[in-house]
């Protein structure tokens, strides 16, 4: 893990450093290939996650319709695949939800002679540990999760989990069940992926000890809580945090990578089996990893991206590369940790302390 994110460290210095080798005009833009024309494209991800010109340029490039349907949590997204009920062309799960639903046959493997810019992508992201080879996926944006206050009311500054667990103030915690439980683990010594069920119930009792100040539970909206006043302090992706942050032109918010460390995360584009338009799906990958639209995607979600090309092109915002919130240095680097797949036992140890955990705090 710690090569891994030497080696991202490599890639973010790097970036922040270069000068663009190549003119925005040498890039060889992606192209519809004739014969989708009518078709419609049904994707399930999550919401503020593509640009705004991101959709109608690849339904007018191609001439088809494209639905967006929207998660709000990685649980929803699991138990919306495993149902079967709704059947999506593409799906955008994180690396360890790759690696369960490939357990259980619940993707199908990519054809690359249609997605032909996975060249566009790092090497550091490819041949993953979830997916070695990229069989079933490939990254979509990267990042954190994190801390985020209104500095106009929080007195003092919030640099780690201890202090969000301290505040006496409202605070949302973030509908992620893995993500809440790993900080619990963090800090009590354990590994943020532990199988142990003991483990798990002592990390599930430590959450509730200090839940005194949590008001709410975010489904991916904690950025508008913090934007409307109604929490000072949220658990949210980093990107989502970092858009309002941007958007405010303001110091009134501030995003922090705990000081214990956080998971770091690569969400990736899928197939599912049950897909009824597996090619248009694949199509749409490959159009997400031209560099100019994978730029376009990252400047907009505040996320940071996979695509080497458009890096390397100068595409990516400078104000981006140099944000420590979306490009950690190597030291916070060393401080992650991703998620990893526990295996189907511990996995739904993990969902039913979790809902344990939301009955409690909704009584």
């Amino acid at each position: 893990m710690h090569k891994f994110f030497t080696l991202l460290g490599v890639i973010i210095l790097l970036a922040v450093s270069m000068t663009a080798t190549m003119a925005q005009d040498e890039i060889a833009g992606w192209v519809c290939p004739a014969g989708y024309e009518g078709q419609t494209l049904r994707i399930f991800s999550w919401s503020t996650y593509v640009a705004e010109d991101t959709i109608p340029n690849f339904e007018e490039s191609c001439g088809v319709k494209v639905e967006y349907y929207e998660f709000g949590s990685n649980d929803e997204l699991m138990a919306v695949i495993r149902s079967g009920i709704a059947r999506y062309d593409l799906a955008v799960p994180s690396e360890a939800n790759i690696a369960r639903l490939t357990g259980e046959g619940l993707l199908q493997p990519l054809d690359f002679s249609i997605i032909t810019n996975v060249k566009n992508v790092s090497e550091k992201f490819l041949n993953p540990p979830y997916d070695p080879g990229n069989v079933y996926s490939v990254p979509y944006q990267w990042g954190t999760a994190g801390i985020a206050y209104d500095a106009t009311i929080v007195d003092g500054e919030i640099g780690s989990w201890e202090d969000l667990f301290n505040y006496d103030g409202p605070v949302a915690w973030i509908d992620d069940s893995r993500t809440m439980l790993s900080v619990a683990l963090l800090l009590l010594g354990y590994d943020p992926n532990s199988k142990n069920p003991d483990e798990i119930q002592e990390a599930k009792d430590y959450l509730l000890a200090h839940s005194d100040n949590v008001d709410a539970i975010a489904s991916e909206n904690g950025q508008d809580m913090l934007l409307r006043g109604d929490m000072d302090v949220v658990v949210e992706w980093s990107g989502d945090l970092l858009q309002i942050i941007e958007d405010c032109e303001c110091d009134d918010f501030v995003y922090v990578i705990p000081e214990e460390g956080t998971n770091i995360w690569v969400d990736n584009m899928a197939v599912p089996a049950n897909a009824e338009n597996p090619r248009l799906a694949m199509e749409f990958i490959n159009y997400i990893l031209d560099p100019q639209v994978g730029a376009d995607l990252s400047n907009f979600t505040s996320y940071g991206s996979p695509n080497q090309a458009a890096i390397d092109a100068g595409l990516i915002d400078e104000s981006a590369l140099n944000n420590p919130g979306i490009y950690p240095p190597e030291e916070t680097l060393q401080k992650m940790y991703f998620l990893l797949d526990v295996g189907a036992e511990a996995d739904q140890y993990y969902t039913e302390v979790w809902n344990d955990i939301l009955a409690a705090l909704s009584e």
